[in-house]
């Protein structure tokens, strides 16, 4: 039985959470209410992974406290549990049945009986799986495994969602398919907590947003007041395949096919870029300015180096 609405989906207390002489979770507090479209973005090692399974009960905490829809993770993990889907990273599945078997088992895993089947069939049909749902789960591809294990977080209808990378690696059809169902059950009042390396995604899809460094929360807030924060510009500039002048070589955020784009601090320095491009003889084929976007935001936030650039993308690039 579900407590009365005000409370919280989510909500964590102090939570610190070691592995020996690692603290993966240093002190996180964090609220998220009923119907919040979320997102927890970090690079890896930031901890997120932890607290997700802190979240879905599967690791207990060190000191503090986690409860979903108002049940303990720990003091009450088959409430919480109940009220909860996650929809992992990894691939897992069992190869002994088809979709839909697979679906109704897990269904009854919560309790859900044949009552249940049409949630199952709405499901099914959302994810784009009405013509798998009597193959065998590892006769699938791995996109429509992807589908089939989103259904499967799915089945029960819990109140709180967690997508962990739920695009990781599929393709702009699933990716399109994937966003639509999701936002319906958003509208329909789900809670969906997100973590993904595609930026755009993020900024796109959630109300608000977590940025997680070394097991701390760093930032949170609106995604609208994130970006206010950030003062700074894009500035894009086609040069064609040439080498970048050492000078502004520091600016560089990213480079595809000659098209170079410069992280810019404030717009006195477009002047600046410029020049320099005078001086190294270099011919602007096109130049556009452009406002910074939560992949801006997050680098300022937790390093800039090349290697945190790298876990982070983009959707449309991909």
């Amino acid at each position: 039985m579900q407590q009365k609405y005000h409370q919280p989906a989510v909500k964590i207390n102090q939570l610190h959470k070691q592995f020996g002489g690692l603290h993966a979770l240093n002190g996180v507090d964090l609220t998220i209410e009923q119907g919040e479209f979320f997102a927890l973005l970090g690079p890896n090692g930031a901890g997120k992974s932890t607290l997700i399974n802190t979240l879905a009960g599967l690791l207990k905490p060190s000191s503090g406290s986690v409860s979903v829809m108002g049940f303990d993770t720990v003091n009450q993990y088959q409430e919480s549990r109940l009220n909860l889907g996650v929809v992992p990273q990894e691939l897992v599945f069992d190869p002994f049945f088809n979709v839909r078997e697979m679906l109704r088992f897990q269904a009854g895993y919560f309790g859900r009986g044949r009552e249940n089947d049409a949630w199952v069939d709405e499901v099914i049909e959302g994810l784009g799986l009405t013509d798998k749902a009597h193959t065998n789960m590892r006769k699938l591809s791995g996109g429509m495994k992807r589908r089939a294990l989103i259904a499967q977080a799915l089945v029960h209808k819990p109140p709180v969602i967690v997508l962990d990378e739920p695009t990781a690696g599929v393709d702009v059809e699933l990716r399109q398919m994937l966003w639509e169902f999701i936002k319906k059950l958003n509208r329909d009042g789900h809670t969906i907590i997100l973590t993904t390396h595609y930026l755009e995604e993020a900024e796109t899809l959630c109300s608000r947003v977590a940025m997680m460094k070394q097991g701390e929360i760093v930032a949170l807030d609106t995604t609208t007041n994130l970006l206010k924060t950030f003062t700074g510009k894009n500035l894009r500039v086609n040069l064609g395949e040439v080498i970048l002048p050492s000078s502004i070589a520091p600016l560089l955020r990213s480079v595809d096919k000659g098209v170079f784009t410069l992280s810019l601090s404030d717009v006195a320095q477009v002047e600046f870029v410029l020049a320099e491009l005078r001086a190294a003889s270099l011919k602007v084929q096109d130049l556009q300015l452009i406002e910074a976007d939560l992949e801006d935001v997050f680098l300022s936030l937790v390093g800039s180096n090349q290697e945190g650039k790298s876990q982070f993308s983009l959707a449309g690039a991909h």
